[in-house]
């Protein structure tokens, strides 16, 4: 319904065969690189802002590039690359360049898709970033699913060893630091091989060989607070997929004899390479992925494993549902919520229509309708005993009962082709409240109630202006809408789009709740408390204070007001359901991270940050 977005989709392809080898056996040498765009196609879901590629060739002579990079802006992006690729290789093809000599014609091949969590765009924050050098040891190509929470730390910590960041982006400065420990590992070696009598090209290449990528990263990840996976690769031919100690941020990989292949989620290695699920394999907390020059591949623990926070966002929403796991796990999140559903329509089954908007909640509509199904199935099999024990059945009796059923509907469907494009106010609004189409007559009028189940609601604004005033227009005698996730009550600092307090319907709830009741003194409280840690380090930060503005309320309550901000109008009655932070850890066991809709951060910087989010907010009303 809202929209969420977050860093990225990574990609990385490793052919650990001479692209001869893949000529002979595919009948093309492009085999990797159609193996990336299939791996970025897959992932487009998380991230439209823009894409880019690397293709570093590890065998091309001296007097060649090896190193060829394309970025492109815009939700196109990956096929304008892959077309700009085809006719940059045609036309070295035409000037008559062999295999080894084409642009892009490389072993290792990187891809990113890019979602802004800061509002900044433009080609220069595109991924892959990449540090050019005379050495190829040294040049370094990076690109990362990721967002820290203490990049001001970083930045402050490089700059005072010397070196001077050209932005304040994360990626910028995570290339200025990793490069300062690339160079150190290389210059180390360097001393180290010429002592031993190497020099000139045998002690170049000696280095290349040797060159530990891990622990160039051991050296830099410990000082990274938040969620990250973040791929990178040398000109020399070392690459290396990290994932942060917490498990944030995912990573899943594959290797057999001819290809290594590293992506953001599962199932577009499935696709990729059309094979099982077991055979995919997930980059556990703090562990590194490793290739050599050679191709030999390992794997490191770069840092030790903190308490596991897997993000459960990407089970939610994030993730392509298409994943054996997040499909059953969704349908799950939707079966949990009916005995809400039934509540809330006061058991009416037979006057209740049941759909979902938008299209990524079809899954947890699919498991809800499961759960009212077998609620129903309850209710027949109690009415029927009813029946027994009275005796003197009558068959019309049972087929009344047999005929009960929820009724399912495709109530609104999105009008992919409308644009709401103009700029004044008014009548943007009115055509947002047009992106959906109903179908109308699913529902009777002023008779049925309508549940509509979404992935979430965060901010409340689209469901407001336009989705209850959409469902409104099918006057349904009661709008129950609901949340397959729980409520998102506090920030996210590890890459999901929702920084700031005053965006969240459930923080608005509370504040007004905390106005309404006479409790405002708590507002004034917790900003001493949270602006007593902002001077603080962030491992001194162990509390998060937030948590005091909802605990006077219960989540009804705050679903109530929430319910209330959203109606549109006092015609047809609202009701907002919500999934219960129980109900998401049965459904998701595996994924633990819920600190949006329960406020405990896994990491100290989350803490310190949240803090700061309360602080900026009441900072920002009192110059109102």
């Amino acid at each position: 319904m809202e929209r969420l977005t977050h860093e990225c989709a990574i990609a990385m392809v490793r052919l650990l065969k001479p692209l001869s080898h893949y000529q002979e056996k595919y009948g093309t040498w492009m085999y990797g690189l159609s193996k990336l765009m299939l791996l970025l196609e897959k992932q487009h879901n998380r991230g439209q802002d823009g894409s880019g590629i690397t293709s570093i060739n590890t065998t091309v002579m001296a007097g060649n590039e090896y190193l060829y990079r394309e970025r492109v802006e815009g939700s196109q992006a990956i096929n304008t690359i892959f077309s700009h690729v085809q006719e940059t290789v045609k036309q070295g093809i035409a000037e008559g360049l062999d295999m080894q000599e084409l642009p892009f014609a490389g072993q290792i091949l990187s891809g990113h898709n890019r979602y802004s969590t800061t509002g900044k765009s433009g080609i220069q924050f595109l991924h892959p970033f990449v540090r050019r050098d005379q050495y190829r040891a040294k040049t370094l190509s990076l690109c990362g699913n990721f967002n820290l929470s203490n990049t001001q730390e970083v930045f402050d910590t490089i700059v005072a060893k010397g070196q001077h960041p050209r932005l304040k982006a994360d990626t910028h400065i995570l290339l200025e630091q990793i490069s300062h420990r690339l160079d150190r590992e290389a210059d180390a070696l360097h001393d180290t091989l010429k002592a031993q009598g190497l020099q000139g090209l045998e002690l170049t290449q000696a280095i290349e060989k040797r060159l530990n990528l891990a622990h160039v990263f051991r050296q830099c990840v410990p000082s990274w607070d938040g969620g990250f996976c973040i791929c990178a690769a040398t000109g020399s031919g070392h690459t290396l997929c990290v994932r942060d100690p917490w498990g944030i941020r995912p990573a899943f990989w594959y290797a057999d004899d001819e290809i290594l292949l590293v992506a953001s989620e599962r199932p577009v290695i499935q696709t990729a390479m059309n094979i099982a699920t077991d055979r995919v394999h997930e980059l556990q907390a703090g562990q590194a992925l490793l290739s050599a020059p050679a191709g030999h591949i390992s794997l490191e623990q770069i840092v030790p494993p903190q308490q596991a926070a897997k993000c459960t966002f990407e089970r939610i929403y994030f993730s392509r549902g298409t994943d054996q796991d997040i499909y059953q796990e969704r349908k799950q999140l939707g079966y949990n919520l009916a005995p809400q559903v039934i509540e809330a329509v006061h058991g009416d089954i037979e006057h209740t229509v049941v759909s979902f908007i938008p299209n990524t909640a079809e899954m947890s509509y699919y498991g809800m309708v499961s759960g009212l199904n077998d609620r129903l199935n309850q209710i027949k099999a109690n009415k029927i005993n009813t029946l027994i024990q009275r005796g003197n059945v009558q068959h019309h009796e049972i087929d009344d009962i047999l005929c009960m059923k929820i009724r399912s509907e495709k109530v609104a469907v999105k009008d992919v082709k409308l644009r709401t494009f103009i700029t004044e106010e008014k009548t943007r609004e009115d055509l947002s409240a047009h992106v959906y189409d109903i179908t109308y007559g699913s529902v009777r009028q002023g008779v049925d109630n309508l549940v509509a189940i979404d992935d979430s609601i965060v901010r409340g604004t689209t469901l407001k202006e336009s989705i209850i005033k959409i469902l409104t227009r099918l006057q349904p005698k009661r709008i129950v809408f609901v949340s397959s996730s729980p409520m998102v009550k506090y920030p996210d600092f590890y890459g999901i789009d929702m920084q700031n307090m005053s965006e969240f319907i459930a923080f608005r709830a509370a504040i007004e709740l905390l106005h309404e009741r006479g409790l405002s003194l708590i507002i004034e409280e917790t900003y001493q408390k949270c602006l007593s840690t902002l001077q603080l380090p962030k491992e001194q930060c162990t509390e998060n204070y937030v948590k005091a503005i909802y605990a006077p309320f219960s989540d009804q309550e705050l679903s109530e007001k929430i319910a209330q901000l959203v109606r549109s109008n006092d015609t047809v009655p609202v009701t907002c359901l919500f999934q219960t932070l129980e109900g998401l850890h049965q459904a998701c066991p595996n994924h633990t991270g819920d600190w949006y809709f329960s406020g405990n951060y896994p990491t100290p910087g989350g803490l310190k940050r949240v803090n700061q989010a309360f602080t900026e907010y009441y900072e920002t009303q009192l110059s109102k």
